[in-house]
Protein backbone atom coordinates (compact mmCIF):
# COMPACT_ATOMS: atom_id res chain seq x y z
CA UNK A 1 0.00 0.00 0.00
CA UNK A 2 1.09 3.77 -1.19
CA UNK A 3 1.25 6.31 1.99
CA UNK A 4 -1.79 8.75 1.44
CA UNK A 5 -3.03 11.56 2.71
CA UNK A 6 -6.33 12.42 4.14
CA UNK A 7 -6.72 15.28 1.44
CA UNK A 8 -5.66 12.50 -1.46
CA UNK A 9 -8.00 10.04 -0.56
CA UNK A 10 -10.76 12.29 -0.20
CA UNK A 11 -10.33 13.47 -3.92
CA UNK A 12 -9.31 10.17 -4.94
CA UNK A 13 -13.09 8.65 -3.92
CA UNK A 14 -15.07 11.94 -5.42
CA UNK A 15 -13.10 11.51 -8.86
CA UNK A 16 -13.33 8.06 -8.84
CA UNK A 17 -17.59 7.90 -8.65
CA UNK A 18 -18.13 11.00 -11.03
CA UNK A 19 -15.91 8.74 -13.40
CA UNK A 20 -18.23 6.16 -13.02
CA UNK A 21 -21.38 8.75 -13.26
CA UNK A 22 -22.18 10.21 -10.65
CA UNK A 23 -22.52 13.70 -9.47
CA UNK A 24 -19.94 15.66 -6.98
CA UNK A 25 -22.36 17.70 -4.87
CA UNK A 26 -20.92 19.66 -1.50
CA UNK A 27 -21.02 18.86 1.77
CA UNK A 28 -24.41 19.73 3.47
CA UNK A 29 -24.61 21.77 6.70
CA UNK A 30 -24.24 19.86 10.01
CA UNK A 31 -27.46 21.50 10.47
CA UNK A 32 -30.31 19.65 8.84
CA UNK A 33 -33.01 20.42 7.15
CA UNK A 34 -35.16 17.06 9.05
CA UNK A 35 -37.26 17.35 11.72
CA UNK A 36 -36.13 13.51 13.09
CA UNK A 37 -32.61 14.67 13.29
CA UNK A 38 -31.22 16.83 15.76
CA UNK A 39 -27.65 17.14 13.63
CA UNK A 40 -26.44 15.81 10.62
CA UNK A 41 -25.24 12.12 10.92
CA UNK A 42 -24.60 10.90 7.81
CA UNK A 43 -24.24 11.64 4.04
CA UNK A 44 -27.54 10.38 3.46
CA UNK A 45 -29.29 13.33 5.14
CA UNK A 46 -29.22 15.64 2.27
CA UNK A 47 -30.84 12.82 0.11
CA UNK A 48 -33.80 12.19 2.03
CA UNK A 49 -36.40 13.75 -0.93
CA UNK A 50 -34.28 11.70 -3.37
CA UNK A 51 -34.65 8.72 -1.91
CA UNK A 52 -38.40 9.36 -1.59
CA UNK A 53 -38.65 10.39 -4.83
CA UNK A 54 -39.96 13.91 -3.90
CA UNK A 55 -37.04 15.27 -5.89
CA UNK A 56 -35.51 13.95 -9.28
CA UNK A 57 -32.05 14.11 -10.06
CA UNK A 58 -30.57 15.61 -13.06
CA UNK A 59 -30.95 12.39 -15.84
CA UNK A 60 -27.68 13.13 -16.99
CA UNK A 61 -26.35 11.34 -13.63
CA UNK A 62 -26.93 7.97 -12.15
CA UNK A 63 -25.85 9.07 -8.61
CA UNK A 64 -24.50 11.41 -6.75
CA UNK A 65 -21.32 11.54 -4.60
CA UNK A 66 -19.93 13.95 -1.70
CA UNK A 67 -17.61 14.37 1.25
CA UNK A 68 -20.16 15.17 3.92
CA UNK A 69 -19.11 16.74 7.25
CA UNK A 70 -20.82 14.52 10.33
CA UNK A 71 -21.55 14.75 13.93
CA UNK A 72 -22.76 11.82 16.04
CA UNK A 73 -23.10 11.79 19.55
CA UNK A 74 -24.61 8.40 20.48
CA UNK A 75 -21.29 6.59 20.57
CA UNK A 76 -20.04 9.84 22.84
CA UNK A 77 -18.65 7.36 25.74
CA UNK A 78 -16.21 6.08 23.27
CA UNK A 79 -14.29 8.82 22.10
CA UNK A 80 -10.84 8.67 22.53
CA UNK A 81 -10.46 5.16 22.10
CA UNK A 82 -8.87 4.49 18.25
CA UNK A 83 -11.56 4.33 16.21
CA UNK A 84 -14.49 6.69 17.51
CA UNK A 85 -14.86 10.86 16.40
CA UNK A 86 -17.90 12.83 17.45
CA UNK A 87 -17.05 14.85 14.36
CA UNK A 88 -15.84 13.13 10.58
CA UNK A 89 -16.06 12.88 7.02
CA UNK A 90 -18.07 10.36 5.46
CA UNK A 91 -17.35 9.75 1.66
CA UNK A 92 -20.21 8.92 0.13
CA UNK A 93 -21.76 7.64 -2.81
CA UNK A 94 -25.70 7.66 -4.05
CA UNK A 95 -27.99 5.86 -6.44
CA UNK A 96 -31.60 6.54 -6.47
CA UNK A 97 -32.87 3.55 -8.51
CA UNK A 98 -30.24 3.90 -11.25
CA UNK A 99 -27.71 1.62 -9.65
CA UNK A 100 -28.02 -1.57 -7.06
CA UNK A 101 -25.47 -4.33 -5.37
CA UNK A 102 -23.87 -5.44 -8.20
CA UNK A 103 -22.67 -2.25 -9.55
CA UNK A 104 -22.21 -0.90 -5.77
CA UNK A 105 -20.16 -3.65 -4.12
CA UNK A 106 -17.99 -3.99 -7.38
CA UNK A 107 -16.81 -0.31 -7.23
CA UNK A 108 -16.45 -0.58 -3.74
CA UNK A 109 -13.95 -3.77 -4.01
CA UNK A 110 -12.15 -2.09 -7.35
CA UNK A 111 -11.95 1.43 -5.30
CA UNK A 112 -10.83 -0.71 -2.38
CA UNK A 113 -8.25 -2.82 -4.05
CA UNK A 114 -7.11 -1.12 -7.14
CA UNK A 115 -6.95 2.62 -6.83
CA UNK A 116 -5.91 2.33 -2.78
CA UNK A 117 -4.10 -0.71 -3.19
CA UNK A 118 -5.67 -3.00 -0.05
CA UNK A 119 -4.53 -6.47 -0.14
CA UNK A 120 -7.43 -8.13 -0.72
CA UNK A 121 -6.44 -11.18 1.67
CA UNK A 122 -7.17 -8.64 4.35
CA UNK A 123 -10.54 -7.65 3.51
CA UNK A 124 -13.12 -9.01 5.22
CA UNK A 125 -17.22 -8.46 4.43
CA UNK A 126 -20.49 -8.64 6.62
CA UNK A 127 -23.85 -9.35 5.43
CA UNK A 128 -27.04 -8.68 6.39
CA UNK A 129 -28.15 -12.09 8.33
CA UNK A 130 -30.68 -13.31 5.11
CA UNK A 131 -28.96 -11.49 2.07
CA UNK A 132 -27.46 -14.93 0.49
CA UNK A 133 -27.68 -12.17 -2.64
CA UNK A 134 -25.00 -9.94 -1.19
CA UNK A 135 -23.11 -12.94 -0.37
CA UNK A 136 -23.38 -14.76 -4.17
CA UNK A 137 -21.76 -10.99 -5.34
CA UNK A 138 -19.19 -10.96 -2.87
CA UNK A 139 -17.79 -14.65 -3.52
CA UNK A 140 -18.34 -13.76 -7.51
CA UNK A 141 -16.10 -10.56 -7.34
CA UNK A 142 -13.28 -13.57 -5.86
CA UNK A 143 -13.97 -12.79 -2.34
CA UNK A 144 -13.51 -16.26 -0.29
CA UNK A 145 -16.07 -17.37 1.45
CA UNK A 146 -14.27 -17.41 4.43
CA UNK A 147 -13.94 -13.58 4.79
CA UNK A 148 -17.81 -13.12 4.31
CA UNK A 149 -19.84 -13.44 7.87
CA UNK A 150 -23.70 -12.79 8.62
CA UNK A 151 -24.67 -10.29 11.28
CA UNK A 152 -27.73 -9.52 12.61
CA UNK A 153 -30.12 -5.98 12.78
CA UNK A 154 -27.89 -4.11 15.57
CA UNK A 155 -24.74 -4.37 12.68
CA UNK A 156 -26.38 -4.69 9.42
CA UNK A 157 -29.58 -3.06 9.01
CA UNK A 158 -28.73 0.89 8.64
CA UNK A 159 -31.25 3.81 9.73
CA UNK A 160 -30.20 7.74 9.63
CA UNK A 161 -33.14 8.06 12.28
CA UNK A 162 -35.87 6.57 13.74
CA UNK A 163 -38.20 7.12 10.55
CA UNK A 164 -37.09 7.68 6.33
CA UNK A 165 -34.96 5.70 4.29
CA UNK A 166 -33.43 2.48 5.47
CA UNK A 167 -32.42 -0.71 4.15
CA UNK A 168 -29.70 -3.53 5.25
CA UNK A 169 -26.57 -3.39 4.09
CA UNK A 170 -22.69 -5.34 3.64
CA UNK A 171 -19.45 -3.29 5.94
CA UNK A 172 -16.33 -3.89 4.16
CA UNK A 173 -13.40 -4.67 6.83
CA UNK A 174 -9.84 -4.23 7.10
CA UNK A 175 -7.63 -6.71 9.43
CA UNK A 176 -5.02 -4.38 11.36
CA UNK A 177 -3.40 -7.51 12.62
CA UNK A 178 -3.59 -10.02 15.73
CA UNK A 179 -1.24 -7.16 17.63
CA UNK A 180 -3.88 -5.04 17.79
CA UNK A 181 -6.93 -7.94 18.29
CA UNK A 182 -8.14 -8.85 21.80
CA UNK A 183 -6.63 -12.60 21.30
CA UNK A 184 -9.67 -14.32 21.31
CA UNK A 185 -9.69 -17.72 18.56
CA UNK A 186 -13.43 -16.62 18.05
CA UNK A 187 -12.63 -12.69 16.68
CA UNK A 188 -14.09 -12.06 13.98
CA UNK A 189 -15.51 -8.82 12.05
CA UNK A 190 -18.08 -7.47 14.34
CA UNK A 191 -16.02 -7.79 17.05
CA UNK A 192 -15.29 -5.14 19.46
CA UNK A 193 -11.68 -5.13 19.81
CA UNK A 194 -9.13 -2.93 16.95
CA UNK A 195 -8.69 -6.00 14.97
CA UNK A 196 -11.10 -5.83 12.01
CA UNK A 197 -11.88 -2.01 11.38
CA UNK A 198 -14.78 -1.45 9.73
CA UNK A 199 -13.84 1.78 6.76
CA UNK A 200 -17.18 1.45 3.98
CA UNK A 201 -20.70 0.29 4.67
CA UNK A 202 -22.93 0.07 1.30
CA UNK A 203 -26.14 0.40 2.36
CA UNK A 204 -28.75 -1.12 0.44
CA UNK A 205 -31.96 1.15 0.82
CA UNK A 206 -35.10 -0.66 0.19
CA UNK A 207 -37.57 0.91 2.78
CA UNK A 208 -38.68 3.98 4.16
CA UNK A 209 -39.18 3.45 7.95
CA UNK A 210 -42.78 4.60 9.91
CA UNK A 211 -43.28 5.79 13.01
CA UNK A 212 -44.91 2.70 13.61
CA UNK A 213 -41.88 0.71 13.23
CA UNK A 214 -43.44 -0.91 10.13
CA UNK A 215 -41.30 -0.56 6.63
CA UNK A 216 -42.86 0.57 3.73
CA UNK A 217 -41.32 -0.79 0.45
CA UNK A 218 -39.90 2.64 -1.60
CA UNK A 219 -40.32 3.21 -4.98
CA UNK A 220 -37.24 2.29 -6.05
CA UNK A 221 -34.20 -0.03 -4.51
CA UNK A 222 -31.22 2.78 -4.12
CA UNK A 223 -27.34 2.77 -3.01
CA UNK A 224 -26.61 4.75 -0.12
CA UNK A 225 -22.94 4.21 0.72
CA UNK A 226 -20.62 5.51 3.39
CA UNK A 227 -16.54 5.66 3.65
CA UNK A 228 -15.40 6.62 6.92
CA UNK A 229 -12.42 8.94 5.78
CA UNK A 230 -10.74 9.43 8.73
CA UNK A 231 -10.51 5.34 9.61
CA UNK A 232 -9.14 4.57 5.74
CA UNK A 233 -6.76 7.20 6.11
CA UNK A 234 -5.37 5.40 9.09
CA UNK A 235 -5.33 2.45 6.79
CA UNK A 236 -3.41 3.87 4.25
CA UNK A 237 -1.18 5.78 6.71
CA UNK A 238 0.14 2.18 8.39
CA UNK A 239 -1.32 3.61 11.68
CA UNK A 240 -3.84 1.60 14.11
CA UNK A 241 -5.53 4.83 15.50
CA UNK A 242 -7.70 7.57 14.20
CA UNK A 243 -5.22 10.27 16.38
CA UNK A 244 -2.27 8.98 14.76
CA UNK A 245 -3.23 10.29 10.86
CA UNK A 246 -2.38 13.35 9.18
CA UNK A 247 -5.26 15.80 10.08
CA UNK A 248 -5.85 14.61 13.68
CA UNK A 249 -2.08 13.98 15.35
CA UNK A 250 -1.77 18.13 14.41
CA UNK A 251 -4.61 18.69 16.68
CA UNK A 252 -3.29 16.71 19.16
CA UNK A 253 -0.20 18.24 18.83
CA UNK A 254 -1.90 21.45 19.73
CA UNK A 255 -3.29 20.01 23.16
CA UNK A 256 -0.14 19.26 24.08
CA UNK A 257 1.02 22.62 23.58
CA UNK A 258 -2.01 23.78 25.38
CA UNK A 259 -1.42 21.35 28.61
CA UNK A 260 2.18 20.84 28.60
CA UNK A 261 2.11 17.32 28.00
CA UNK A 262 3.45 14.98 25.61
CA UNK A 263 1.76 12.41 24.23
CA UNK A 264 1.87 8.56 24.15
CA UNK A 265 3.62 8.52 27.29
CA UNK A 266 0.74 7.83 29.71
CA UNK A 267 -2.74 6.35 28.61
CA UNK A 268 -5.10 8.72 30.97
CA UNK A 269 -3.54 11.71 29.56
CA UNK A 270 -3.27 10.14 25.85
CA UNK A 271 -7.42 9.89 25.97
CA UNK A 272 -7.99 13.45 27.31
CA UNK A 273 -5.54 14.54 24.75
CA UNK A 274 -7.68 12.05 21.85
CA UNK A 275 -10.86 13.86 23.44
CA UNK A 276 -9.92 17.39 23.75
CA UNK A 277 -8.17 16.93 19.89
CA UNK A 278 -12.28 15.54 18.87
CA UNK A 279 -14.39 17.81 20.70
CA UNK A 280 -12.60 20.94 19.73
CA UNK A 281 -13.15 20.02 16.18
CA UNK A 282 -16.75 18.92 16.52
CA UNK A 283 -17.43 22.54 18.09
CA UNK A 284 -15.45 24.49 15.46
CA UNK A 285 -17.51 23.16 12.35
CA UNK A 286 -20.81 23.49 14.49
CA UNK A 287 -19.85 27.33 15.45
CA UNK A 288 -19.19 27.83 11.32
CA UNK A 289 -22.62 25.71 10.79
CA UNK A 290 -24.33 28.02 12.94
Amino acid sequence: MKYMTTAEIREKYLAFFEEKGCKRMPSSSLIPDDPSLLLTSAGMVQFKPYFLHQKELDPAYIGTTTAQKCVRTNDIDNIGDARHLSFFEMMGNFSFGKYFKNEMCAWAFEFSTEVLGLPAEKLYFTVFEDDDETIEIWKSLGVPEDHISRLGEDDNFWRAGPTGPCGPCSEIYFDQGPEVGCGSPDCKPGCDCDRYLEFWNCVFTQFDGQEDGTLAPLLTKNIDTGMGLERIAAIMQGVTNNYDTDVLRSLVGVGERLAGKTYKQDAAVDKSLRIIADHSRSVTFMIADG
